[in-house]
């Protein structure tokens, strides 16, 4: 017999279901914990469903619930909402994408969910595993990435890990067929003020996402979560520690790892710049070096482009030591100039270089302020643009083909190096771009890069001469 405080709270309960795609997801799984980043997911889902987003991607490692939310909660919550709406689920294989139109449609049809969505239910003629309507004329239908959907429509087009394994990620010809399905038969099957959620691992920088990434004419809600972050913490610390992050990073190895658990995929090699071209350093144990700082700026905030500022150390043999600090980020203006102000209070480097025209003449103003407000004393220098981005980065790719450039071992170093080997065809090239900064003021012989050392003349015989002269006079006295 339950009391009516607690018949209360079970009414209260179903309605935060109604509404919430995490409290539908605790409500029909008791067993389900969520952490921080879940909720950040949610929350993005529910944009999907109120039509603030048409268009999302969720990039996560393995085994962090991430079909749990997205291939089996949302779409049956998003159906208890929408009972009218046309859904499509797909997968890398028609086994798994029916495994999950077999969970949602049982959970549709279970006594919790219709005691939070009362008024929907599974038609009584259409409820196979693959393919079911609701008892408003909604639908459901569950495919294998590549398999025919032709005469299904969609408002909503679900895409969860459509790559199996690495040997579907390298295969040329798997990933033309997953390209050509998705443009060709998906993609045509969207319905008007359609969205569409693609959930998966990274695997390659040629992936699905990372050629829709390279589209233009969409705009992409991105959210990524890496198993580590730039500060070294886990993303799910109480499931995943650190320690166990680092012990698969080991035994996985390191582009396995940079792909699928920071969804950062990086080539085997590169072209422009080569793996084995660079060292690695560790950032406790720097020699003493000449420190400089470079930028690359976005000019637009939250438009895909990052900025990214750095500080490097040069030593004696000129050798560059990359990212000793670093930030990046889609951040407002006055924000990464409050960072530069740090790095120089940090650091205190030689220089500052930043990249000249439109950038610098919307921002050298405010940054010079804001140094002086901040006592951030540092020489800033602009060097003029280049537009064509592999001749920016020539000089920085030569000292690295010499074994004169070398990362950090840390988060920063990984990230780096995944931009630098999918240059120049990656997605990002910001920490390229701030790189190239360094190679040029270093070649050209910037007058801030240079030291001026005191040579002496070769002492000829008179000088000997007066030398002996001085010091026998001294020793007379």
């Amino acid at each position: 017999m339950i009391t009516p405080a607690q018949a209360a709270q079970i009414l209260l309960d179903r309605r935060a279901a109604r509404n919430e795609l995490l409290a539908f997801t605790t409500l029909t799984n008791p067993y389900y914990v969520a952490a921080d980043f879940h909720k950040r997911i949610c929350l993005a889902l529910e944009a999907i469903e109120r039509g603030d987003i048409d268009r999302l991607m969720l990039f996560l490692p393995p085994r962090t619930g991430k079909s749990e939310l997205g291939s089996r909660r949302f779409p049956a919550w998003y159906l208890g909402r929408n009972p009218l709406r046309q859904v499509i689920c797909a997968s890398y294989s028609t086994d798994l994408a029916v495994d999950f139109g077999r969970d949602v449609r049982n959970m549709v049809n279970s006594p919790e969910y219709k005691a939070i969505f009362p008024a929907v239910e599974l038609a009584q003629d259409s409820q196979a595993a693959n393919r079911w309507h609701t008892n408003h004329g909604g639908s459901y239908v569950a495919a294998g990435v590549g398999a025919s959907i032709t005469g299904r429509g969609a408002d909503l087009l679900n895409i969860d890990d459509p790559i199996k394994d690495r040997r579907e990620a390298d295969s040329k010809t798997v990933k033309d067929a997953l390209w050509a399905w998705y443009r060709s038969t998906a993609y045509t099957r969207l319905m008007p003020k359609a969205s569409i959620v693609l959930t998966q691992t990274r695997w390659s920088p040629d992936d699905l996402a990372g050629r829709i990434l390279n589209q233009k004419g969409e705009k992409w809600e991105l959210i990524e979560f890496p198993a580590i972050n730039d500060k070294g913490e886990a993303l799910w610390p109480e499931r995943y520690p650190r320690s166990e992050l680092d012990r698969t990073r080991a035994v996985i190895g390191e582009r396995e790892f940079s792909a699928l658990y920071q969804q950062k995929p990086m080539p085997d090699e590169g072209t422009f710049f080569q793996r084995n071209w660079f060292g690695w350093y560790d950032p406790k144990e720097l020699p003493e070096c000449r420190k400089y700082m470079t930028s690359d700026f976005a000019v637009t905030e939250d438009d895909g482009d990052f900025t990214s500022i750095a500080t490097h150390g040069v030593d004696a043999n000129d050798d560059i030591y990359v990212a000793i600090d670093y930030w990046t980020g889609q951040t407002s203006a006055d924000h990464w100039i409050d960072e530069i102000c740090h790095q120089i209070l940090r650091n205190k480097p030689m220089a500052f270089f930043g990249e000249g025209g439109p950038i610098r003449r919307s921002i050298e103003p405010f940054l010079l302020k804001r140094m002086r407000e901040r006592k951030a004393f540092c020489r800033v220098d602009w060097v003029p643009s280049i537009a064509d981005k592999t001749s920016r980065a020539r000089a920085i790719q030569a000292r690295a083909s010499m074994g004169k450039v070398k990362l950090p071992n840390n988060e920063w170093g990984y990230s780096i190096l995944s931009q630098l080997l999918s240059f120049p065809a990656g997605l990002n090239d910001d920490d390229v771009d701030m790189l190239s900064l360094l190679g040029r003021v270093i070649d050209e012989a910037h007058p801030a890069t240079t030291t001026t050392k005191i040579i002496e003349r070769p002492k000829d015989r008179y000088d000997r001469l007066f030398e002996q002269s001085n010091q026998e006079h001294t020793w007379r006295m």
